[in-house]
């Protein structure tokens, strides 16, 4: 009797993101490098950022990227913006899967729709992974502040199919987990954790720069997207009240990034009489953020409590920390697991408590001292990318049965420092409005 031949399965790897061009999407970029450190093959799908061509091959991963819709306006022109990118994802897949076969496809979120293209490939024996960076549902819970209607059902449908479709389910913490299990009927062995954590040493505490005091004894610095959901504007509110009520002029503020609300957010400072006291930096690359979270006393976390916030992961919290900065946030479930003692909470839910706890914070040295080397820690010990790397590259090996031919000796994960060429950590914060488009959804989150 003839033996039939078994095809191996390939170490290629398949990565599809619409959030964010790559290599701006800090995660997956980290995730791209480390799939190529262990001797895997990664190809990305993604949209084209400003001034990136059709292809490109950068630092052992080949980006294939295509031009992006503009950006959604009402729901009519998020599912046309969602269609288009689906469209061109399918046909880079079918290519890039013709050209060299692929063993695993692997779906960034949002939005939940790549599934069906997991679907398709099982057909031919390739292995799909959901990377869970965002909850749909509760984006949509808390924008809308509605727990019902058609758009959250569909909504909840198309995360609940990318959950039965995936061979394994990676999230970024452990509440995502906790819906993975309860809501996606995953059992926790299909799940693995894999925290957004910065590169500690492309992050790290250094000397200050006085001048962005602009003679004042402190700074205080937001990292991030300006979105409706992120609550800067507690961070202008808050300084109205610190410098105009309570007379404390020895206080600056610096908000870096981009956003839907930096226009408003000028406006209101104006009208506020802070435009000497809140600096808007706009676009800032890696050096500058550097520079601004070296010489910050505090950085500032305002995001509301909301059903999307309260267990999502900050990416900016973990950046302040990495830099050796005490954070001042509210008492949300995942920022307390990120921080720890390395935060002080609002100990209320409003603008008031926010100000008085950062005055308080400012006016005492010592706890910042304390504070900011126990936020540093925690990044070296395992919050920081280099002890996720491991986790991650685990799940492949798990997939695919076995190590890469021609894979390096296995490393300790924090040798796997991902270089960001000082763009990553800013992509949020980019002028182009295609790139901030993308982002709008869940830039500076889990993802």
């Amino acid at each position: 009797m003839t033996r039939r031949r078994v095809r191996p399965v390939p170490h290629h790897v398949g990565i599809i993101v619409q959030n964010l061009p790559v290599p701006l999407d800090r995660r997956v970029w980290n995730e791209c490098r480390t799939l190529v450190a262990e001797g895997y093959r990664v190809s990305v799908i993604c949209p084209r950022g400003p001034g990136q061509s059709a292809h490109q091959h950068l630092d052992g991963v080949d980006i294939h990227t295509y031009r992006p819709p503009p950006p959604a306006a009402g729901v009519a022109g998020f599912v046309l913006e969602a269609a288009i990118s689906w469209f061109w994802t399918l046909v880079l897949a079918l290519r890039i899967h013709r050209r060299a076969r692929v063993g695993v496809w692997q779906a960034c979120n949002p939005p939940d729709i790549y599934w069906t293209i997991g679907a398709l490939f099982h057909l031919w024996g390739v292995r799909f992974v959901f990377d869970h960076h965002d909850l749909c549902p509760e984006i949509y819970r808390s924008r809308f502040a509605r727990d019902d209607g058609m758009a959250l059902r569909i909504l909840l449908l198309l995360e609940r199919a990318s959950y039965a479709v995936a061979d394994h389910v990676i999230v970024t913490n452990e509440s995502y987990r906790s819906v993975a299990i309860d809501r996606g009927g995953r059992d926790r062995g299909d799940t693995t954790v894999v925290r957004s954590g910065p590169d500690p040493l492309r992050l790290r505490p250094g000397p200050a720069d006085p001048a962005l005091r602009d003679g004042r004894t402190h700074l205080c610095c937001y990292l991030g997207v300006m979105g409706h959901q992120d609550g800067v504007d507690v961070i202008v509110r808050a300084a109205d009240l610190i410098v105009n009520r309570w007379g404390r002029r020895d206080v600056g503020f610096a908000i870096l990034g981009f956003g839907d609300c930096f226009d408003e957010l000028r406006a209101l400072t104006t009208e506020l009489g802070l435009d000497d006291h809140v600096r808007f930096t706009g676009r800032v690359d890696l050096p500058e953020i550097r520079r601004y979270l070296r010489t910050a006393s505090i950085g500032l976390s305002p995001d509301p409590r909301s059903p999307f916030n309260e267990v999502s992961t900050m990416n900016k919290t973990l950046e302040y920390m990495a830099c050796g900065v005490p954070v001042v946030a509210y008492d949300l479930r995942e920022t307390r697991v990120s921080a720890g003692d390395a935060a002080w909470y609002a100990p209320n839910d409003d603008v008031e408590s926010f100000a008085e706890t950062t005055l308080a914070l400012l006016d005492d040295p010592a706890s910042r001292e304390r504070m900011g080397q126990l936020g540093r820690a925690r990044i070296e010990d395992g919050l920081g990318w280099p002890g996720q790397a491991a986790a991650y590259a685990d799940v492949y090996r798990n997939l695919l049965g076995s190590r890469p031919p021609f894979a390096p000796t296995r490393r300790d994960p924090r040798d796997d420092i991902i270089d960001l060429r000082d763009v990553g950590v800013a992509a949020f914060n980019s002028p182009d409005p295609a790139t901030r488009g993308a982002a709008r959804v869940g830039g500076g989150r889990p993802g």
